[in-house]
């Protein structure tokens, strides 16, 4: 709403806006401080998260307009009800002119006229289907990829043309409508005015790139703030050495061009590039003034058009791309041409719902409680480094992987975290040491391999981690084992960094007893070796089931795994967890078929009447499991469940489109995430959640969003 506000009105007024989603109690005065003498119109994006926040932004912004934007269940738990949570936001503009709002939802239209009889001094301006509405929806016609909608407004009838389809996005619309008639927009622009809206991609992509590069695809907006934004995350990956910056214009600024890109020089200076090139007239005719940048290596060109003409001729290898512009410029051809373009199958991972899902596990941890966040298995499927560097970024205390190559891989991306090798082959000792990883000793045979290898390497205090078996019959020392392990650890030269063990089954109550028997089995074999050892070590036999389910047993750190991609193996709704990944694919084919006519192979999928068959771009080969064929597994699609039709082949799988009139080839389908769960998807399959994401094949192109 706030971006397209701005699309909307920027040639009445001078705009300054909210960067980003910068909404807080932070953010706000970020936002407000942006403001200057040349300023007429300012778009401040405003949210809470819980109870007493309001009060401190509506004192900051005072707001003259109030728009209010969809209440839907985000923060839901930092407020008594949603109701409450309503009325808090409503305190935002108690003292505004004028309130734009839709009010087709009746939960939020009661509280509004509540709210409003004892805060009459805004103008309400509702926007909704019922006569009582200040602007009336008097029809709401939707096509395919618009929606022709009829308004009446202060007696006269207009009739609007809506470029998108999708009900979320035509209320946002109409809601700009709204805000557009209360400023006395001439009734004949609007429609000109909506046609300039773009659905807008809201955040930042890291994805590999060509020749061994990283391209993170920032092109949804240029100015000084998300630019600096841009540039720390830039700087925080460490995958290659050399970094390259692809900028635009910076464009409606209001400020001389000599301020502007000076201030863009010192940010260079503060955020250093390998090579930077420039795309627009104004960037070009600025370069001199980019000379104490700091940037040796610059390239110009006037338009998007010259640069794809130059791009070929460009060697990109080995480093990671920054694209930076504002969308006039169209960067996403260059992010096609830069990408590395894998088939269209696809995993996105939320790098933003992951920070949230850790930060909901810390809220109910002790402050002094550590994290160990589990990376093994390529992260669950979801990626390498990608993860580690987000996590490492929130402050985790170690990360775990299962083999000692997974950590190497993390080191060489310039992970410096403490790495805990869970299973420790005795043939990758060197490799410990040259990465700095620590390995987990379960046995006498690995026990004895280390110490002989760091005995002849003359390596002292080498950091270990001991892992005891309490139950799970999996790996680990068992306690008759403890009197020999305390006497080979004694002067051994190893640094036992902590003391640990696994539950087998926290995730479930009837396992309650069980579980607090592996804890008092633990905690006896525990407290012979730390007596043993003389100094302090981290105890740990929390997952994630356990922080919620059982809080006693936090210890001095606990093991994060599937809950931080969102899953809650306890099912306790106690946290709201997001789910991290959402599988992607395309159409390559839709056929009719008559009935009688079989799809697949075996001839499993039958049809029993004329169909409409739709084959997707995956098959059991990208990790979506056989036994989901034959309408045992669904998909989903424009708005819809649609069942499998035959048999999963190895790189394709085959949907019943009947009932989508509307199916083209090329539209995207989604194999789990944005309203199908993974864990939906496990259980047709009769399998678990970890199963299905760890086993999404390599070749599935990995997306990391912002």
């Amino acid at each position: 709403m706030k971006e397209w506000l701005n699309q909307l009105l920027e040639d009445r007024f001078q705009i300054v806006r909210s960067p980003r989603s910068y909404n807080s109690q932070i953010g706000v005065p970020l936002s407000i401080w942006q403001m200057n003498e040349q300023h007429n119109l300012a778009l401040i994006e405003a949210g809470i998260s819980k109870s007493g926040e309001m009060k401190a932004l509506e004192e900051m912004i005072k707001p003259g307009i109030g728009v209010l934007t969809n209440i839907g269940e985000a923060h839901d738990q930092g407020f008594e009800n949603r109701n409450s949570k309503i009325l808090e936001k409503l305190d935002l503009f108690k003292h505004s002119n004028a309130l734009i709002y839709t009010s087709d939802n009746p939960e939020l239209q009661k509280s509004m006229l509540a709210w409003h009889f004892g805060n009459p001094a805004p103008r309400l301006v509702s926007i909704g289907k019922e006569k009582e509405s200040t602007i009336r929806i008097l029809k709401l016609n939707k096509q395919r990829d618009k929606t022709i909608v009829e308004l009446r407004y202060a007696g006269d009838d207009l009739q609007l043309e809506i470029g998108f389809e999708n009900d979320a996005t035509v209320q946002n619309a109409l809601t700009a409508v709204g805000v557009m008639l209360y400023l006395d927009i001439p009734k004949n622009e609007i429609q000109d005015r909506l046609n300039r809206l773009n659905p807008l991609n809201m955040r930042m992509e890291l994805k590999t790139g060509i020749n061994h590069s990283s391209v993170i695809n920032d092109s949804y907006s240029a100015d000084l703030s998300s630019l600096k934004m841009a540039l720390d995350f830039l700087s925080g990956q460490k995958q290659h050495r050399r970094r390259t910056l692809i900028l635009s214009d910076i464009l409606e600024t209001g400020r001389p061009a000599k301020s502007l890109y000076t201030e863009v020089a010192a940010l260079l200076r503060k955020y250093p590039v390998d090579r930077l090139i420039g795309v627009g007239e104004q960037l070009s005719a600025a370069a001199d003034m980019l000379n104490d940048s700091g940037v040796k290596d610059r390239i110009f060109f006037p338009g998007t058009e010259a640069l794809m003409e130059a791009l070929p001729t460009i060697e990109f290898r080995d480093e990671t791309i920054l694209l930076k512009g504002a969308r006039v410029f169209g960067f996403e051809r260059v992010d096609r041409f830069l990408s590395l373009q894998v088939h269209e199958t696809m995993l996105e991972v939320n790098l933003e719902a992951m920070a949230q899902n850790l930060k909901q596990y810390q809220q109910i941890l002790r402050a002094d409680t550590k994290i160990m966040a589990m990376v093994k298995a390529f992260s669950y499927g979801t990626g390498g480094f990608e993860i580690a560097r987000l996590l490492e970024f929130h402050k985790v205390d170690y990360l775990a992987v299962a083999y000692a190559d997974e950590g190497v891989s993390l080191r060489k991306a310039g992970i410096r975290l403490p790495i805990v090798v869970m299973n420790t082959e005795e043939n990758a000792l060197a490799t410990l040491i040259d990465y700095q990883l620590q390995p987990v000793i379960f046995s006498f045979r690995g026990l004895f391999a280390i110490q002989k290898f760091l005995k002849q390497e003359a390596v002292p205090e080498f950091p270990v981690h001991i892992e005891l078996e309490t139950g799970l019959n999996r790996l680990g020392f068992s306690s008759w084992q403890i009197p020999d392990l305390l006497e080979q650890l004694a002067g051994s030269g190893l640094r036992v960094q902590s003391v640990f063990s696994h539950l087998a089954a926290s995730e479930e109550s009837q396992q309650d007893a069980f579980t607090q028997q592996q804890f008092e089995t633990y905690q006896a074999m525990l407290a012979r070796i730390q007596d043993s050892l003389g100094y302090p070590v981290i105890r740990h036999i929390s997952n994630s089931a356990a922080v919620v389910r059982n809080p006693e047993l936090q210890l001095d750190m606990v093991r994060l795994g599937i809950g931080l991609y969102g899953i809650d193996p306890a099912s306790s709704g106690i946290l709201d967890l997001k789910e991290v990944g959402t599988l992607k694919t395309t159409i390559a084919q839709i056929k009719e078929i008559s009935a009688g006519e079989t799809v697949g192979y075996n001839r499993r999928g039958v049809a029993d009447q004329s169909m409409k068959i739709g084959t997707l771009r995956l098959g059991y080969a990208d990790g979506y499991p056989r036994n989901l064929g034959n309408g045992v597994g669904k998909v989903w699609f424009k708005g819809k469940m649609v069942p499998t039709i035959g048999s999963i082949s190895m790189d394709m799988t085959m949907i019943d489109l009947s009932e989508i009139p509307d199916a083209r080839e090329g539209d995207e389908v989604v194999l789990f995430g944005n309203g199908l769960s993974v864990a939906d998807l496990a259980k047709w399959a009769g399998t678990i959640a970890y199963d299905i994401l760890a086993g999404i094949s390599q070749r599935v192109k990995r997306v990391y969003f912002e």
